[in-house]
């Protein structure tokens, strides 16, 4: 079976693990995928890491393409992801639908999980200096390095996880209480791209069409991501 080696953001990890089986079984292409947040993506590809097709934010893939690591003729997005907040299940839906609901919730948090590594744990920590709650808010914070953030609610050691909707979603026993209010987003979006120097160069554009087609969407969204 041919093998095509795919490094994908955390992102899309829900959705592409269903869209590459599907891919599997309609092409008898196996689609070999890691997954981590960005910009350790990026640190892994700079290092030499060898791999047929990415997929990382539109900034990261750029990035890449600037750094002749991808053939710029191949870039697509493929999707848009927005940041949300969740709890554990079971527990109360704060109010975050305006800026100041959800500093209020932010603020009665115990602790707020999120990520260092991420797109969204970026934004996140601009987002709370923009609101001139970061001191507080990271004083009791759970930092995660990457991963899922929603996990920390699990485990109790957070009552809020902030991360991509679609990242949120990977994991049992939380509830996600929505997105982050639309004028404070800054939606990321998810892009892909064939590596310039691909083993599999057939076979990861064959992926590449399959991911930006319109038969991916309802994948797409029921997983948290706009197409």
């Amino acid at each position: 079976m041919e093998n095509v080696r795919m490094l994908a953001t955390l992102g899309l990890m829900g959705a592409m693990r269903s869209l590459s089986a599907a891919f599997e079984t309609a092409t008898g292409i196996h689609v070999d995928a890691d997954f981590a947040p960005t910009l350790a993506l990026l640190k892994r590809l700079r290092a030499g890491e060898a791999a047929d097709l990415v997929i990382l934010t539109r900034e990261g893939l750029d990035e890449m393409i600037g750094e002749g690591r991808v053939i710029a003729d191949s870039a697509a997005d493929l999707a848009r992801s927005y940041v949300g907040l969740a709890v554990r299940a079971g527990q109360p839906h704060p109010d975050i639908s305006s800026e100041a609901t959800l500093r209020k919730a932010l603020l009665a948090a115990r602790s707020v999980a999120y990520s260092r590594l991420g797109a969204s744990g970026v934004y996140f920590a601009q987002l709370i200096v923009r609101m001139g709650i970061a001191a507080e808010i990271n004083a009791r914070a759970t930092i995660v390095e990457q991963g899922f953030t929603a996990e920390r609610l699990v485990s109790g050691e957070a009552d809020l996880a902030v991360q991509q909707i679609s990242e949120l979603k990977q994991v049992d026993g939380i509830k996600v209480i929505g997105p982050v209010p639309h004028d404070l987003q800054i939606p990321a979006v998810f892009s892909a791209g064939r590596m310039t120097n691909a083993k599999q160069a057939e076979a990861a554009d064959r992926l590449l069409r399959y991911l930006a087609s319109p038969e991916v969407v309802p994948v797409l969204r029921q997983s948290g991501l706009e197409p």
